[in-house]
């Protein structure tokens, strides 16, 4: 995968995310456990 192709789905995931949790309001940790939830699912390595 190439950099932009990382991007994309990295950015991707991120919106979906937030469409599904909606915007401000929750701690970041439920934000970040949804997003490696979601780019783990898309086959990315996550580190934290």
């Amino acid at each position: 995968m190439t950099e932009n192709e990382i991007s994309k789905v990295i950015v991707d995931a991120a919106i979906e995310v937030h469409r599904e949790l909606g915007g401000p309001g929750l701690l970041e940790r439920v934000y970040e456990e949804a997003l490696v939830e979601k780019l783990t699912r898309r086959g990315l390595k996550v580190e934290r």
